[in-house]
């Protein structure tokens, strides 16, 4: 077994390499030193594994690059894969999230974006085309930037049914469609904008940081709010909190172990005013009753005097088994779990600014 682990940062991409234990890693990089790597893939429905990489130029821009060698070589279109239509006076900013399609749609690839857009590749991540259904929504001359931008983060294609997709944005919410992107409607009901005192459960308009779900609970979600951590049960229809038995409901990122549904794990930080972690110790927390209970795992992780942010895309888990569990820092460290967080190792330290991170089984 071979495990990678991609590392985006802001001055470039590491790549980390480990065998069976996962104790012990080769890195490499930076590739594409100087560019910010918001999004990674790593597409494991080919063989070998795909890598996208969603990176962004100072000078040329914003593009998205694929190696076949788990980055030996690299290609980048001379054409920006990812442009939007003369039409929409829209210029891609940054591609904040790409995500492999269904397992049955090996050359399907989504990309979120900012300005807040959804593209779909169908030839593999080498072009891209934009999804007019969610461009076009009525809401969308409402949607506001966050404080990291107006994009789309997140993109969830149902296991199951190629016509049902969910996607978050920041701000904006919760949207879905149940007819392949021709029509989205908003499911926010129960996600609560603070920021709002006269409309605290506005209909859309929700800072949503991250959302996830386990492939075998296709309508079980678990959100991370701009203060608010929640679950569905109902497709996104409604949601509830789980956030008590966390130190703080505020944070980005929130991941689903990749064989146990209902166990979850996230980072987080004290407030948005004070975006350091409670009593300032690096601690992920994991819940295994699909946010009823908590428990703070924090073996090999520092103990004290730790002030770093974790971003929405900067924790992770691989597929193996048992799971690899994968966070990086804001101040440059990486650490890794090889058992399901109990216990933590440092993978690198130093890097630039870690903005996401992701993990697979290549072989």
């Amino acid at each position: 077994m071979t495990v990678v682990l991609a590392i985006g940062t802001g001055k470039g991409l590491f790549l980390a390499r480990s065998g069976d234990d996962r104790h012990e890693w080769q890195i490499s990089g930076p590739h594409f030193p100087m560019t910010a790597v918001y999004s990674v893939a790593i597409d494991t429905r080919r063989q070998p594994a795909r890598l996208l990489v969603g990176v962004s130029s100072s000078h040329f821009g914003p593009s998205v690059a694929i190696s076949d060698d788990l980055g030996e070589t690299w290609q980048e279109p001379e054409v920006a894969p990812i442009a939007f239509p003369t039409e929409t006076g829209a210029a891609l900013e940054r591609v904040w999230q790409l995500t492999p399609g269904r397992a049955d749609q090996p050359d399907v690839i989504y990309a979120g974006v900012q300005p807040s857009a959804l593209f779909r590749s169908e030839d593999g991540g080498r072009s891209f085309a934009l999804v007019r259904g969610l461009w076009d929504h009525p809401h969308r001359e409402h949607w506001e930037p966050g404080f990291g931008g107006k994009a789309v983060h997140t993109v969830l294609p149902h296991p199951t049914d190629p016509a049902r997709v969910v996607v978050a944005m920041s701000t904006g919410g919760v949207y879905r469609t149940s007819d392949g992107g021709a029509t989205w409607e908003a499911t926010n009901t129960g996600i609560k904008a603070y920021f709002l005192p006269d409309n605290p459960y506005p209909e859309f308009g929700q800072c949503v940081h991250k959302i996830a779900r386990h492939p075998d609970r296709p309508e079980q979600f678990f959100a991370q709010n701009h203060h608010g951590v929640y679950r569905s049960d109902d497709g996104g229809s409604t949601w509830v909190s789980i956030a008590d038995g966390l130190p703080s409901d505020f944070g980005f990122p929130i991941v689903v172990h990749p064989h146990r549904p209902g166990v979850i794990y996230t980072f987080p930080l004290t407030a948005d005013g004070l975006r350091f972690p409670p009593e300032d110790r690096c601690r992920i927390y994991r819940s295994e009753d699909a946010g009823s209970t908590w428990t703070a795992l924090a073996k090999g992780l520092p103990e004290e005097g730790f002030y770093a942010t974790v971003l929405r895309d900067a924790l992770a888990c691989d597929d193996a088994d048992p799971a690899g569990v994968y966070v990086g820092a804001r101040s440059g460290e990486v650490y890794a779990s090889a058992d399901e967080g109990e216990s933590w190792r440092l993978v690198a330290s130093h890097l630039p600014d870690v903005l996401c991170v992701r993990a697979a089984v290549v072989g």
